[in-house]
């Protein structure tokens, strides 16, 4: 599972916000819905539109799958592929790897350029494919509801008023039914489960006996289940910031509000550490009421007419994703505490509010289907005011994303029991102090799979961060990609292996004083 992320940075998933068999002559054309007509066997690859697949060679098109699985010679829905062929002779071809960024809802059309980051040349061992999971992105059809769930005229997220509640709920059951309308008979077949089956059917395509797997974030759960239900098609799979397939979703989602708690006091902490940057406290606990105290002042006044206390929270989300956004939002956050700079904190928002509006239909259809959830709001009630009472930052942000399961018009269905014990191997990744998908739930996918190794990162905050220039750990990805080879189990139910996480950022000013005062000590000598 993955929460929305304010879109910072760009990262090979990361950033919430992330992206394949033997050579196939491209058609001259670019594949769209209309100009290519995918049949059960076959893909028809063409020429990608996106920029960073055309800059990466890769092909794209479109692969047909049941609607249904219950009735496979039924219905017909297309899912929207890409590829970048191995780069390797054919005599040191590793076959195909598929790969998804997270999620669910998120687009993993340009996850095919996920081998140029494996370390040593190995990536160019496979064909890499990325593939936008049913009902998202450019697969046809693609799911749409309403588009101002999440709009900027949104009531406070903190429901202090019985009127901020009702208001909530109304918006949370008119973004259900709306859902409801769009594309009904695909909305009855949005599980992980529904995904998990699509991926052997892309195996079947590309006429492949096995496959290898990179999942990041809902992606481990894409393949836990997958490899649940196909453990014979597995080769090799990497999952990096595992979900716990105890919690899915209700539970699950409960279960991040207190380390993003955490993680959000982690940040302040680091602004503090560099008050003469940014100006904004010396303490953990300064900055934390400086930053609490913009929620009153920005419902009163929102900041370019737009950014109220709900957007400045989803401004700030990454911050408890990932170290790589801190600069940029310590800055924003100084920007307009003490000059009045509301233009960065809306170009920011911006960035995020257009992808989470497109990343929200297929996110519900598959977090409000996958499992039962309460559907008492009483009960949703007493559990988010209890946990708010400990971790104000982000739980009522996080219930009222969710929030439209307690109207969702699709009967739940059971999750798939996961099972790994037929696995033959894994490589599983995650640190220590991810608040998306919490470390315990790295430990619970281990003790499933016998057959895999967990890489911990200690003190670490980062959720999906693996391929991103850590080379204790993605040197370890490359050797198991390479050959398989996998650390030595351990005994107990720890970790296999530990790696330093990245080091925390130094702000931009402060490296820059720090360096000019070096050449200031030398010109002086």
């Amino acid at each position: 599972m993955r929460r929305f992320v304010t879109t910072l940075v760009t990262t090979v998933m990361l950033g919430g916000s992330l992206l394949i068999v033997p050579s196939v002559a491209a058609s001259a054309a670019a594949p769209t819905a209309d100009s290519v007509v995918p049949t059960a066997d076959s893909i028809t690859w063409g020429k990608c539109t996106k920029p960073s697949l055309e800059k990466a060679n890769a092909q794209c098109g479109f692969v047909n799958v049941p609607l249904d699985y219950t009735h496979p010679y039924g219905a017909k829905i297309s899912l929207a592929v890409s590829r970048v062929l191995h780069t390797v002779p054919d005599s040191q071809y590793q076959g195909v790897a598929l790969a998804n960024p997270g999620g669910p809802g998120v687009s993993g059309l340009g996850m095919s350029t996920l081998g140029s980051a494996v370390p040593n040349g190995v990536g160019g061992d496979y064909d890499w494919i990325g593939f936008d999971p049913r009902g998202v992105g450019s697969s046809v059809p693609a799911l749409t509801c309403d588009p101002n769930y999440f709009s900027t005229d949104r009531p406070a997220y903190v429901p202090t008023t019985p009127a901020l509640t009702e208001e909530w709920l109304t918006r949370s059951k008119d973004y259900a039914q709306a859902c409801a309308k769009d594309q009904p008979a695909l909305l009855q077949h949005m599980t992980t489960a529904d995904s998990a089956k699509d991926m052997d059917s892309i195996r079947a395509t590309l006429g492949q006996q096995q496959i290898t797997y990179y999942g990041f974030s809902w992606g481990t759960y894409l393949g836990e289940v997958f490899s649940t239900l196909f453990p014979q098609r597995v080769r090799r799979m990497v999952l990096d910031s595992n979900v716990d397939p105890r919690g899915v979703w209700y539970q699950a989602n409960l279960d991040q509000d207190a380390p993003f708690e955490r993680n959000i006091k982690i940040w302040f902490t680091w602004v503090a550490k560099y008050d003469t940057v940014f100006h904004l406290g010396s303490t953990e606990a300064a900055v934390e009421k400086l930053w609490f105290a913009q929620l009153p002042t920005l419902t009163k006044q929102p900041a370019e007419g737009t950014i109220g206390p709900d957007e400045w929270t989803d401004i700030f989300q990454s911050a408890a994703y990932s170290s790589s956004s801190w600069d940029q939002l310590g800055q924003a956050f100084a920007g307009w505490v003490n000059r009045g700079d509301s233009a960065t904190l809306n170009t920011l928002y911006q960035q995020a509010a257009g992808p989470n509006a497109r990343i929200l239909p297929g996110y519900s259809a598959v977090q409000c289907t996958d499992a039962p959830q309460p559907r008492s709001w009483a009960r949703w009630a007493a559990d988010n005011w209890r946990i708010y009472a400990q971790a104000p930052y982000q739980t009522w942000a996080n219930a009222w994303l969710n929030a439209p399961c307690l109207y969702w018009q699709v009967k739940p269905s059971t999750p798939v029991r996961i099972d790994g014990a037929k696995t033959a191997s894994a490589l599983l990744i995650d640190e220590e102090l991810d608040a998306a998908t919490p470390f315990e739930g790295s430990l619970e996918v281990r003790k499933l799979y016998p057959n895999s190794r967990l890489i911990a990162e200690p003190g670490g905050t980062a959720h999906a961060d693996s391929l991103d220039g850590d080379m204790c750990v993605d040197n370890q990805v490359a050797a198991y990609l390479a050959t398989g080879a996998l650390p030595p189990r351990k005994a107990g139910t720890g970790a296999d292996a530990l790696c330093a996480p990245l080091p925390d950022p130094v702000p931009a000013t402060a490296a820059t004083a720090d360096t000019s005062g070096r050449t200031q000590a030398r010109t002086s000598r």
